[in-house]
């Protein structure tokens, strides 16, 4: 699926009516859907806790506080976030943020760079993906290791087996049958546990 088919769910943090406006004029259905507003960050925290977001925009400041710490929290949990700063206070604001993976932009901007923005932040979706799913392809190989060890310590104790003989055994077994160390080990366990 190339980035142009790819539709990526956007909150909007923003108090202001213009900015919201001109943000949805620019999210179209076909790629941004659902676009939720919300008008301040105690809003968006609580929104954020029930559903994830694949994009935040976040128009600082904001009523109840800048929207730093929501924009951190945000993206250390893997959603990528674009905060819209006033351009006196970018600097400082990158300074901060800018660690976290937070993409900041001055105000004002245009639309043409708001439109680039969006590009680079679903770029960054995407290489967020495909982390995601080698994290879990490694975290379920993590799983698999753990639990083939525990059958062969369960073969130790029962069997009476040494640790290469509980190993060659539950490979063999996973090849003769044509299932998986996994299935195998699952097995054992239930068997002699």
């Amino acid at each position: 699926m190339t980035l142009k088919e790819r539709v990526y769910s956007v909150l909007i943090v923003s108090a202001k009516s213009p900015v919201n406006t001109a943000l949805s004029q620019l999210l179209p259905d076909v790629r941004y859907s659902p676009v939720i507003s919300v008008p301040n960050i105690s809003a968006a925290r609580r929104l954020l806790s029930e559903q994830h977001f694949d994009h935040i925009i976040i128009n600082a400041p904001l009523s109840d506080e800048v929207g730093t710490r929501f924009a951190i929290d945000a993206a250390t949990a893997g959603t990528v976030v674009l905060l819209l700063v006033p351009s006196e206070h970018h600097a400082d604001i990158l300074d901060k943020v800018g660690a976290h993976g937070v993409f900041t932009l001055a105000k004002p901007t245009s639309q043409m760079v708001l439109t680039i923005a969006l590009e680079w932040m679903s770029s960054a979706r995407e290489r967020l993906r495909k982390l995601e799913k080698t994290t879990l392809s490694v975290e379920a190989k993590m799983e698999e290791i753990r639990l083939v060890n525990r059958a062969k310590w369960q073969l130790i104790s029962s069997l009476n087996m040494d640790e290469p003989q509980a190993h060659r055994y539950i490979e063999k077994q996973a090849m003769d049958r044509c299932v998986s160390k996994r299935e195998v080990a699952e097995e054992i366990l239930r068997t002699y546990s």
